[in-house]
């Protein structure tokens, strides 16, 4: 072989080397979502067992330990003060719960309990987030909507950052439906919230649904997603901008369906999310998916 042949080869071999070692340096400190330091903390958003837990809370929450679970996020805050003491009974650990949408939105509501309310139970429950958790149909449809949603949200987070607690919005996909003047909802609310008093709840499987990349908005949001819920999306599914015409069968568990798992734990590192919550609205075992989720999530 001719010298100048084996000098380029070598130029070739040592650039790709390089490259190689560049993309390496780049990831975070895991090799695979089984490294992550996100399972020693992974959660459940008890959502998932909303009927069961109308049935036996102890059991359920027994299952949900037994399973492998951390932590789990209570999807009630005031008045569900039961659940935070029996996953604590069971060892399970509860740093976010979500809050009545309608405290904000609609205050003063006959059965909606106020945001002193919220905070002093957040208080008591010693939070580290506390999850504004969705926009009703009639509150989001217009830009004037979604900035008052921001400003009472950031008012909240004001509160909340007093107290040593986060303010998280957990979207659904209707933030990725275009308004009247083109612009996306969930640009108005990325403008609109305060980075330093609202941060996001990035629901993956709504993400997804909405027709949007998740790895690129975790990426676009750096700093400014605190929490991930994990789910997956069956292959197939359109894209849909209203959860309630969503099919059942579109909810996965984690690793059965069209999301790449590894691409959005490695973004959210990147990102500085904190910690992560496989969550599943629609399943017909409940109890037998969230192990599935686990498990999926582990072996990846």
């Amino acid at each position: 072989m001719k010298q100048g042949a084996v000098r380029m080869r070598r130029r070739t071999f040592l650039q790709a080397t390089g490259a190689s070692l560049a993309t390496l340096l780049a990831r975070p400190s895991w090799a695979r979502p089984s490294d992550s330091r996100y399972l020693k903390t992974i959660g459940l958003q008890l959502y998932t067992l909303r009927n069961q837990l109308a049935r036996d809370v102890p059991r359920t929450l027994k299952a949900v330990a037994d399973a492998g679970y951390y932590q789990v996020e209570p999807m009630s805050l005031v008045g569900g003060e039961r659940v935070f003491t029996v996953a604590r009974d069971v060892g399970l650990k509860v740093t976010s719960a979500m809050m009545n949408w309608q405290t904000l939105l609609n205050p003063g509501a006959k059965g909606v309990p106020s945001f002193a309310e919220t905070m002093e139970a957040a208080a008591k429950q010693k939070l580290r987030f506390v999850v504004f958790p969705y926009v009703g149909k009639g509150h989001r449809e217009t830009a004037d909507q979604l900035k008052q949603l921001a400003q009472r949200a950031n008012r909240a987070g004001e509160v909340c950052r007093k107290a040593d607690i986060l303010l998280c919005y957990h979207n659904h996909s209707f933030e990725f439906a275009k308004l009247p003047s083109g612009q996306l909802r969930w640009d108005v609310l990325v403008k609109e919230f305060d980075p330093h008093l609202v941060k996001f709840e990035m629901d993956v499987f709504w993400v997804t649904i909405g027709g949007m990349d998740p790895v690129k908005m975790l990426k676009g949001l750096k700093g400014r997603v605190a929490q991930l819920h994990l789910k997956d999306l069956l292959k197939g599914t359109p894209t849909n901008h209203d959860e309630s015409t969503v099919p059942k069968d579109a909810f996965q568990e984690v690793g059965n369906g069209i999301i790449d798992w590894p691409a959005v734990l490695a973004a959210a590192e990147l990102a500085g999310v904190t910690q992560c919550h496989v969550e599943q609205d629609q399943s017909p075992d409940p109890i037998a998916s969230i192990g599935e989720s686990l498990r999926n999530l582990k072996a990846l």
